[in-house]
């Protein structure tokens, strides 16, 4: 067998295997966004949170979120967003001010950036939980 086709054998079995392993890739990330949606965000009785600063996270490959909410008086008065992993949902991180302004959670999603304000939303609540 010449080279030439040697080569084109390794190139294409290369192919297909980048191909498989991006299908399976692809596979897991919808299975886990799948999950997400279906694990619907909690609300917290507030009432029963007293002062202080607690932190949350929250991670479904490949999204993921580490933050602080402060809380002072029973209400919200700061979610700081330390680390966000996202592909284009950084306008999700708007979901902190809005979290404070509406006193609650479970906030409508950012068009555009759904992954990513769900896993906002998921970190907050554990943070309050």
């Amino acid at each position: 067998m010449s080279v030439k086709k040697k080569l084109l054998i390794v190139v294409f079995v290369m192919a297909v295997v980048i191909f498989v392993a991006g299908q399976i890739a692809v596979d897991k990330i919808e299975k886990n966004f799948q999950s997400l949606k279906n694990d619907p965000v909690e609300e917290v009785d507030l009432t029963r949170i007293g002062d202080g600063t607690y932190p949350g996270s929250y991670e479904v490959f490949p999204v993921a979120v580490e933050l602080t909410v402060e809380v002072e008086n029973h209400r919200i008065i700061k979610v700081d967003i330390l680390k966000h992993q996202n592909g284009q949902g950084e306008p999700a991180e708007d979901l902190a001010d809005i979290m404070v302004e509406e006193q609650r959670i479970a906030v409508d999603d950012v068009t555009g950036a759904t992954y990513s304000s769900l896993v906002i939303k998921k970190a907050v609540e554990s943070a309050l939980k």
